[in-house]
């Protein structure tokens, strides 16, 4: 009778933890579906894209309800995105307000990072603030605090040379890692494409990658979805991103 008894009990748990996996998935197959409807209560909405986008027909894709980009120039100290010298000419012919952002590597000097920004993408005036994407790839780097050091080196070199400070993309993982109490200062974009981003764990963000499962036109790549976001702000805040 014993073991009846203990055999049920583990039946027991495990359904219970079949039903809260279940439920666990549902809420975010919901999540996944109300993010898009949320998001439209902002009015400014923009993509990013790199060169899994592949050839962007950038006429098409911004008359799609569209008024920014941020388009992925570099990575690490010595990578440079396959598409970005022809997306960066011909996002700038569109009336679209355009950006460029950079991945940030765990292995390389920031300094060097910020170098190999800086010489891809040159002047931005009339573009967006420069953007760092923070997140995990790979395996976590097992020193965090070397990692804020790069980081930071990164950061302040992009400032020394834009005149102001860069915009943090970031996973939820890597915010409470790497970002929050180290620089928490900097404007945030937020990655959280199942729920609307928790003002109270994050303090105010700025931009809200809310779907990366978007699939609009104008675009043939291996990747057949593209990444879409919204800013958190007024029409002056907005303006306010765009350097002179």
């Amino acid at each position: 009778m014993k073991v009846i008894k203990h055999l049920s009990r583990k039946r027991i748990i495990i359904i219970a933890a079949v039903c809260l996996l279940l439920a666990l998935l549902a809420a975010c197959m919901a999540g996944r579906r109300m993010t898009p409807l949320i998001a439209k209560w902002y009015s400014i909405r923009g993509v990013d894209v790199s060169h899994y986008q592949g050839d962007i027909n950038w006429q098409e894709l911004a008359a799609q309800d569209l008024n920014f980009a941020y388009i992925k120039a570099t990575e690490g100290s010595s990578y440079r995105d396959d598409c970005f010298e022809k997306n960066w000419a011909e996002a700038a012919e569109t009336d679209l307000t355009v950006g460029a952002y950079h991945f940030f590597s765990f292995s390389s000097p920031g300094k060097n990072q910020a170098e190999n920004y800086i010489e891809t993408v040159g002047s931005l005036s009339g573009k967006l603030i420069p953007a760092v994407d923070v997140e995990y790839y790979g395996m976590e780097p097992e020193d965090l605090q070397a990692v804020v050091a790069e980081l930071s080196a990164l950061l302040d070199a992009l400032e020394d040379m834009y005149g102001v400070k860069p915009l943090i993309y970031t996973t939820y993982s890597a915010y409470f890692d790497i970002i929050k109490g180290n620089f928490e200062e900097y404007p945030l974009w937020i990655r959280n494409v199942y729920f609307t981003p928790d003002l109270g764990l994050l303090g105010k963000w700025s931009i809200w990658q809310y779907t990366d499962r978007e699939i609009l036109d104008g675009y043939q790549g291996e990747e057949r979805y593209i990444d879409v976001n919204v800013f958190h702000g007024s029409q002056e805040e907005w303006e306010g991103w765009v350097l002179p």
